[in-house]
């Protein structure tokens, strides 16, 4: 059966109310960073600022959010687009997962890519940190693509090569208003599940409910993701990981020059 058999109307009957918790994890951002550049902290607020108007405008109604929600609403997605946002759609997406675990698989995936798609930069010896964090969500309008009868284009929706279909798709529920897609993740060793948010509006808090600090690092085998509150640690196989299209086709370019 064809996926593009998927029109608004069709979506719409078949909403579910999808509501809980989700994980996002994100590159550790704090102000320490620029606090190296300058010499007070009034010296440092002036350049925090300065940054801030730099960086393309978030959505009006976002702006008593916390910034960790409302930034990918103010991003252009990567070139070649994302699974559910095609490349220059102003529309963003707030990509999640239903576990830490999942967001975590998915991270490690994505970390390996990063230095495969840039052979000359070395994979540092030091893990690099991460920022975990958990925000309620809730709508009547969501869409779960893990039961029938959505369940039926599995194959297409986990498609690692090509997110035409869930371009397609994540397009008519747009139509549909569509305000949150819950997905299998490809990237999870364990299926763990995704929650991608189409709409600001299906927050139920506007700052994060829960932070955990994370370090990843990459070995030849493995990568271990360490956090110490509470106390975890995440192993994965790169054979594993790297058993992808994507990596494949880059190892096949690059060669020697991949660890």
């Amino acid at each position: 059966m064809s996926y593009r058999i998927w029109t608004a109307a069709a979506l719409s009957s078949n909403f579910h109310s999808l509501a809980d918790s989700c994980w996002r994890i994100v590159e550790a951002q704090n102000r320490v960073s620029t606090l190296k550049l300058v010499e007070t902290f009034q010296e440092q607020k002036r350049l925090e600022e300065l940054l801030e108007e730099k960086k393309p405008p978030y959505p009006p109604e976002l702006s008593s959010y916390h910034y960790l929600l409302f930034t990918p609403f103010r991003y252009e997605p990567y070139e070649r687009g994302s699974r559910f946002r095609r490349r220059g759609q102003k529309e963003g997406v707030f990509y999640a997962a239903e576990s830490v675990e999942t967001a975590m698989a998915e991270m490690a995936f994505y970390r390996l890519l990063f230095f495969l798609e840039s052979p000359n930069t070395p994979i540092p010896d030091n893990p690099a940190e991460y920022t975990a964090f958990s925000v309620k969500y809730g709508t009547n309008k969501g869409l779960d693509l893990t039961i029938e009868p959505l369940l039926r284009n599995q194959k297409d929706w986990t498609d690692k090569e090509s997110y035409e279909a869930c371009q397609y798709l994540a397009d008519r529920a747009r139509e549909a208003y569509t305000e949150i897609i819950r997905s299998l993740s490809v990237r999870c060793p364990n299926q763990g599940k995704n929650i991608a948010l189409l709409s600001w509006k299906a927050f139920k808090s506007k700052k994060p409910e829960a932070r955990q600090t994370w370090r990843l690092s990459i070995k030849p085998n493995e990568i271990a993701a360490i956090c110490e509150h509470p106390n975890k640690t995440l192993v994965f196989d790169r054979a594993l990981l790297e058993d992808d299209p994507h990596i494949r086709k880059l190892k096949e370019v690059h060669g020697g020059l991949w660890r």
